[in-house]
C-alpha cells in the first residue's frame, strides 16, 4: 500500500481524471442549443449526440474487459485520456451532425475505459478499511464538474462560441494525462499470475458466471434505471411542472453540486464506519421521499430547489455506497475487466432508461410533462430493489464469501463497506 502522502497524491490525480471525464460528458447536453444553431442541427437530433457517446462507452467497456487487466494501470490510463482528449478536441472542430457524432463516439470509446481504470487504481492502492473515504474523494469530481465545470463551460460558449468548451476540456485533459504519466507510480501488481492473452474470453466467462459479480451488476442496472428515468427530464420538470424560472437554473446546479461534494466526502467516511448498506439506506430514504413528494405526488409549496438538491444528494449517497462495495467484488487481477463490464452495463441501462422515460412522458399544451408520476413510481421501485441487492452483497462480502465458485479463488475483502 502507498504511504499517506503518496496515497493523497494518487487520489488527487484520479479525481482530476474523473473531473475531466465527467465534464466532457456533462457539458455537451447544456450546449445542445448552441451547437444546434451554429451547425444547423435540428434540436430534435441533439439527443443523438449524447446517445452516441453513451453507446460508444458501452461498447468500449465490453471490449476493455478482454484486455485492460493485461497492462500497467498508468499506461492504460494515459492512453485512455489521450483518446478522450482527441475526441473532445474533434468536437470543437465539427462542421455538422456527422462529424460531431463521430467526435463523440471517439470520446465515449476512450472515456468509458478511463473511468474503470481510474477506479481500479483506487482499489489497487487503497486498503478496504479506507476505501470508502477514498471513493468519496474521487467521486467528488462529479460535484466539482457540476459546480465549476458546467457553469464555466456555458460562459465560455457564450463568449467564444460552442467550440470553446470543447477545446478547454481537451487542454485540461492533456495536462492531466501528462501529470498522470509523470506522477503516478507504475502499477503492475495485478499482473502477477495473469493468464495468457488467449484465455481472455474464458476469463470473462468465469467473471460473469460468479453469483456475487452478477449481483453487483444487477445492482448497477437497478441504480442506473432509477437515476436515468429522472435525470434527462429533471430540468424540464422543475421549470415547467414546478414553475422554477429558467434564468435561475444555474443556481440549482451550483447549490446541488456544492452540497453533493460535501455529502460525497461524508458518505465515504460513513461507509468505512457503518457499512455500505446502512449508508445506502440513508440515500435511498432521501431518494424515495423526494421522488414521491417532488415527482409522483407533488406536495404543494415544496421548493424546486429542495427537490433538485434532495434528488442529487440521495443519488450521490447511493452511488458511492455501491461503488465502494463493488470494489471488493473482483479479484485484483480482474478489477479493470470487472469495471469495464460494469461501465458498459451502466451506459446501456442509462440509455434504455432515458428512452423509456421519453416514451412514458408527454408534453401538455402548457409545457408541463404528463406521466411523471409513473416515471417516479418506476424510479422508486428500482431504488428499493438496489438497496435490497446492496444488503445481500454486503452480507456475502462480510462473511468472506469467495467471489468465485470452486476452490482456489481468493476471497473478497472482509469488513463492512
Amino acid at each position: 500500500m502507498l504511504r499517506a502522502r503518496s496515497e493523497r497524491s494518487l487520489l488527487f490525480l484520479v479525481a482530476a481524471v474523473q473531473f475531466v471525464n465527467l465534464l466532457d460528458f456533462m457539458i455537451v447536453m447544456p450546449l445542445g442549443p448552441d451547437f444546434a444553431a451554429a451547425l444547423g442541427i435540428p434540436v430534435s437530433d441533439v439527443g443523438l449526440i449524447g446517445g452516441s457517446y453513451t453507446a460508444a462507452a458501452a461498447v468500449s467497456g465490453v471490449a476493455g474487459a478482454f484486455f485492460l487487466d493485461r497492462f500497467d494501470r498508468r499506461s492504460a490510463l494515459a492512453v485512455a485520456l489521450l483518446g478522450l482528449v482527441l475526441g473532445t478536441a474533434a468536437g470543437g472542430l465539427a462542421t455538422g451532425l456527422p462529424s460531431l457524432l463521430a467526435a463523440r463516439v471517439v470520446a465515449g470509446a476512450f472515456g468509458g475505459p478511463a473511468t474503470s481504470i481510474a477506479f481500479s487504481i483506487v482499489a489497487d492502492a487503497v486498503p478496504p478499511e479506507r476505501r470508502g473515504k477514498a471513493m468519496g474523494v474521487v467521486m467528488g469530481a462529479y460535484s466539482l464538474a457540476a459546480v465549476l465545470g458546467v457553469p464555466a463551460g456555458l460562459e465560455l460558449a457564450r463568449r467564444g462560441g460552442f467550440q470553446a468548451p470543447f477545446f478547454a476540456v481537451a487542454s485540461l485533459g492533456l495536462a492531466v494525462a501528462g501529470l498522470a504519466l509523470l506522477l503516478l507510480p507504475s502499477m503492475r501488481g495485478h499482473l502477477a499470475g495473469a493468464r495468457p492473452p488467449g484465455a481472455a474470453l474464458r476469463e470473462l466467462r468465469a467473471l460473469v458466471g460468479r453469483p456475487l459479480v452478477l449481483l453487483s451488476y444487477a445492482t448497477t442496472t437497478a441504480i442506473a434505471m432509477a437515476s436515468f428515468l429522472v435525470i434527462p427530464n429533471i430540468s424540464a420538470h422543475v421549470q415547467h411542472n414546478l414553475g422554477y424560472p429558467r434564468e435561475r437554473l444555474g443556481l440549482l446546479y451550483l447549490v446541488g453540486g456544492a452540497l453533493t461534494f460535501v455529502v460525497m466526502r461524508t458518505a465515504g467516511a460513513l461507509i468505512d464506519r457503518i457499512g455500505a448498506f446502512r449508508t445506502s439506506a440513508i440515500g435511498a430514504t432521501v431518494l424515495v421521499a423526494v421522488l414521491y413528494a417532488g415527482f409522483h405526488s407533488y406536495v404543494p409549496g415544496l421548493p424546486a430547489l429542495v427537490v433538485f438538491v434532495a434528488f442529487m444528494t440521495g443519488t450521490a449517497i447511493r452511488n458511492i455506497s455501491h461503488s465502494t462495495l463493488a470494489s471488493k467484488v473482483p479479484l485484483p487481477a480482474e478489477r479493470a475487466r470487472f469495471g469495464s463490464m460494469q461501465s458498459a452495463l451502466d451506459h446501456l441501462t442509462s440509455a434504455f432508461a432515458a428512452f423509456l422515460s421519453a416514451r412514458l412522458l408527454h408534453e401538455l399544451p402548457d409545457g408541463r410533462l404528463d406521466g411523471m408520476d409513473g416515471v417516479a413510481a418506476l424510479a422508486i421501485a428500482f431504488t428499493l430493489a438496489s438497496s435490497s441487492l446492496i444488503f445481500v452483497i454486503e452480507r456475502r462480502v462480510a462473511l468472506g464469501k469467495p467471489s468465485s465458485a470452486g476452490a482456489g479463488a481468493a476471497p473478497v475483502a472482509h469488513g463492512r463497506g
